[in-house]
């Protein structure tokens, strides 16, 4: 498993209890569910690495954000 990189988070009381339920639902930890939305997040705004970019450490040109 990759490295992870702990650091602390500051939100509102209704966000952590709505974010605390969500996860139960999905049955994920807080942790996990935060990083499943932020991952989720990343991905739709195009802000992830493509397959492409992981390999060669760039994007390859004729891709879909080239």
């Amino acid at each position: 498993m990759a490295e992870r990189k702990p650091f602390l988070l500051r939100v509102d009381p209704e966000l952590h209890e709505a974010l605390q339920r969500w996860a139960n639902d999905d049955l994920r930890s807080l942790n996990a569910q935060i990083e499943f939305l932020l991952r989720r997040a990343l991905q739709d705004a195009g802000r992830t690495k493509s397959a492409a970019e992981t390999k060669t450490g760039h994007r390859e040109a004729g891709g879909p954000r080239s």
